[in-house]
């Protein structure tokens, strides 16, 4: 985050690099979770170590990742297996009492077995107080999509329990900074929400911005500097084919996709201002959505056409709304001198966005029904919110003993867990949606 709006397009602007950026697909080293604190009423869950049936994959196995899912999401608190009195498999093994006794609500048991090149899982929930089995099911995945398998069972757990879908099987996009040789190395890169399976996409010694996931998840749009100067290309994740879309005179940044994946919205100055534009993907045809002398940029497709953008038309950056492509702005913020890079929640209820208070940079969540405003990170520098597909946590970018990291948080304000990068500094980070 740049102190002054204005040197931040002259960033975009006046940037000049050396070398072109190149592609790579080999895993890199992992994010290093670190859990922070859950729910103070998180509910308690037994997730019983599963039993294995042939050679499994190394390193962890489907429960322990259930169990780190299901605590990091901040609304269970799962029990120790060490703390457990027995370890069932199935329900006829089951001593609720047992349970009862240990506190806990919910009880999660299963089995896995390696058949050839596949794993097979089945899992049961039980209530432990009404003494019901609420899921009984079976899964299997190829064994290279263990992960997958586990996250796809805490999926299944979260939602039967809270009622709200799972968002254990999304993405993270994200971009790392360190230096080699003494030159900046940026690297795109993806990895399990958890910060496992990390891979990269794309990497080089010029500034990468704003990824964006398409909405099947399948590409990534982002800003690269490769050329030495900004230009918005669209990144196919399986193939690794990229095209430039946007490489005009000027600034082209913070791209964002419509919800049909048809149409990007996009900031560009090549009529002198940084304006909103619309772009059709396919044709490459431009649609002005702002035309104003103050920067107008970062929109945001919120739900049922809606945009919001961050605009200094009124002095300072503050956050509009377009109802539609053809509506007029209206204001939406007005609780400080910065409010910045808005994000809107899935159901469109709640606005988060980068928000200036007492000199410091905090994220901010604004109740649109109510006009409620709350801050929800203590931090002095957080920049880039990012929100989950099933509207329960929110990903940002902030600064820990000197290093850019990944913070998450519950959508209420409650500190979950921080990502930061084995070397360097992470930012910039994108959630996926559901697939």
């Amino acid at each position: 985050m740049n102190k002054s709006w204005r040197r931040l397009v002259s960033v975009y602007l006046g940037a000049v690099f050396s070398i072109g950026a190149f592609f790579a697909h080999s895993v890199h080293a992992d994010l290093l979770i670190r859990i922070t604190e859950g729910a103070d009423q998180a509910m308690p869950i037994a997730v019983v170590p599963f039993i294995e049936n042939g050679t499994m994959p190394p390193g962890e196995n489907i429960s322990s990742i259930v169990r780190n899912d299901l605590a990091m999401s901040g609304q269970f608190k799962s029990l120790s297996p060490e703390k457990m009195l027995s370890l069932p498999s199935t329900e006829k093994q089951v001593f609720y009492r047992d349970w009862r006794v240990l506190n806990q609500r919910y009880l999660l048991i299963g089995e896995v077995n390696r058949e050839g090149d596949k794993i097979r899982v089945r899992y049961e929930l039980s209530d432990v107080n009404a003494e019901r089995r609420l899921i009984g099911k079976s899964a299997e995945a190829p064994v290279n999509s263990f992960r997958n398998l586990a996250h796809h069972i805490s999926d299944d757990v979260f939602e039967t329990i809270t009622g709200v879908p799972g968002d254990f099987s999304t993405k993270l996009a994200y971009v790392t900074r360190q230096m080699a040789n003494g030159r900046p190395l940026y690297r795109l890169q993806v990895s399990d929400i958890d910060g496992k399976r990390s891979s990269i996409r794309l990497e080089g010694e010029e500034p990468i911005l704003s990824p964006a996931w398409s909405p099947d998840g399948k590409s990534l749009a982002y800003v690269s500097f490769e050329t030495g100067k900004p230009a918005i290309y669209i990144h196919e994740l399986t193939t690794g084919q990229r095209s430039k879309v946007a490489d005009f005179p000027g600034l082209n940044s913070a791209p964002d996709w419509s919800a049909d994946g048809k149409s990007l919205l996009m900031t560009l100055s090549k009529d002198g201002n940084a304006e909103i534009y619309s772009m059709d993907i396919g044709s490459g045809k431009l649609r002005r959505l702002t035309d104003h002398w103050g920067i107008d940029t970062e929109a945001n497709w919120g739900v049922n056409g809606e945009i919001v953008f961050t605009s200094d038309r009124s002095g300072g950056p503050q956050i509009y709304r377009l109802g539609n492509e053809s509506s007029q702005p209206q204001r939406l913020t007005f609780g400080s001198r910065y409010n910045a890079r808005p994000r809107v929640s899935p159901d469109g209820r709640y606005l988060f966005y980068v928000h200036q208070r007492d000199g410091d940079f905090h994220i901010a969540r604004l109740d649109r029904a109510t006009g409620q405003e709350v801050v929800l990170t203590n931090s002095d520098l957080d920049e880039s919110p990012t929100i989950s597909p099933n509207g329960q946590r929110l990903a940002y970018s902030t600064k820990k003993n000197g290093k850019s990291v990944l913070a998450v948080v519950a959508t209420d304000g409650t500190e979950l867990y921080t990502l930061p990068a084995s070397e360097g500094d992470v930012r910039e980070p994108a959630w996926s949606p559901r697939q």
